[in-house]
């Protein structure tokens, strides 16, 4: 049953998009942070195990593909090592819809805003952090400046906004939040990948052998990341403030103001459930870059090891 199986071969075409969401609905399933670490260590034996040629007798190809899944969704992709449960992206929505769900209702005052944005970024500092590219390390002075570098530029888009809007329509002032997420993102992702573009990352060729390291290739993976960070927090930011300006207005609504946090919690957890996986599912895992994009010193050292064989270099870009 599972003789000349690759467990590494993807299971959907990772060239289109559906394909790249049909894997990350199945790698970001919320149910799959509940699995034990015990389960993990084991999924990850069998992969390391099939790999190698060891698979234990009677093991069908379902039984793979689901340990696959865990490792994939536990494991970093470069490093093997286990994730910390909190930056995995299959936290990002119970985690994810808590503290989207928080900074949207309590908007009005600056301590709050203070208080929620720093706990986001904090959030979101680990995730940047558990989700980079594990083959270029990062100090932890460099983990301190980004995580206050963002926080700082989080709470400054927030609190001046928050000011500036007083006078605005309501609606504009809850709109706020994701404002300050989307700066934050743009400043937290690069901060704490710095090492990816002072040093560059690995690329390789179409046979995963190592080419060098392009700056490059750091800098596309990473936009790559903000955007897709940022796509996949828009439409709960954007169109649950919108429900809730509306919603408040009914008269059963003003009854049960007690339950108006819950319930943007609830329906935060709602959006993300599809836009993680979405986002996620936006540009390749495994990105590519033409050898004509390369630094000229990289490009020349390709091309005069294996002349024009190479017209392409690929990277994790990290999610």
């Amino acid at each position: 049953m599972t003789a000349g199986f690759d467990i590494d071969a993807p299971r959907w075409d990772q060239g289109t998009f559906a394909g790249r969401l049909r894997h990350f609905l199945a790698i970001t399933d919320p149910r799959l942070a509940l699995v034990p670490d015990a389960e993990l260590d084991r999924a990850k034996a069998l992969v390391d195990g099939c790999r190698a040629g060891l698979v234990p007798p009677g093991s069908s190809r379902e039984q793979l593909r689901y340990a696959k899944t865990l490792y994939d969704s536990a494991f970093h992709p470069d490093s093997g090592e286990r994730m910390n449960l909190l930056g995995r992206m299959s936290f990002q929505v119970p985690g994810g819809m808590a503290l989207t769900g928080c900074m949207l209702q309590f908007y009005r005052t600056v301590p709050a805003v203070v208080f929620w944005q720093w706990v986001n970024q904090s959030f979101n500092a680990i995730v940047n952090y558990t989700n980079r590219n594990a083959a270029s390390p990062i100090s932890l002075r460099q983990i301190a400046v980004a995580y206050v570098t963002a926080t700082s530029t989080a709470l400054a888009t927030a609190v001046g906004l928050n000011l500036y809007t007083k006078r605005a329509p309501p609606l504009v002032a809850r709109w706020v939040p994701f404002a300050a997420v989307a700066a934050a993102n743009c400043v937290n992702i690069p901060m704490m990948r710095q090492q990816e573009i002072i040093n560059g990352i690995t690329v390789t060729d179409g046979d995963n052998n190592e080419l060098g390291c392009s700056r490059r290739a750091a800098a596309k993976g990473i936009a790559q990341v903000v955007i897709s960070r940022i796509t996949m927090a828009a439409p709960g930011m954007i169109i649950l403030p919108i429900i809730m300006e509306r919603l408040e207005k009914f008269p059963f609504m003003k009854r049960i103001r007690v339950l108006h946090g819950p319930l943007q919690v609830l329906l935060c957890g709602g959006f993300l459930l599809f836009m993680v996986p979405a986002a996620c599912a936006l540009f390749p895992q495994r990105c590519s870059l033409a050898l004509a994009d390369l630094e000229p010193e990289l490009r020349a050292s390709i091309v005069a090891k294996h002349g024009d064989k190479v017209p392409y270099v690929y990277f994790n870009k990290g999610l």
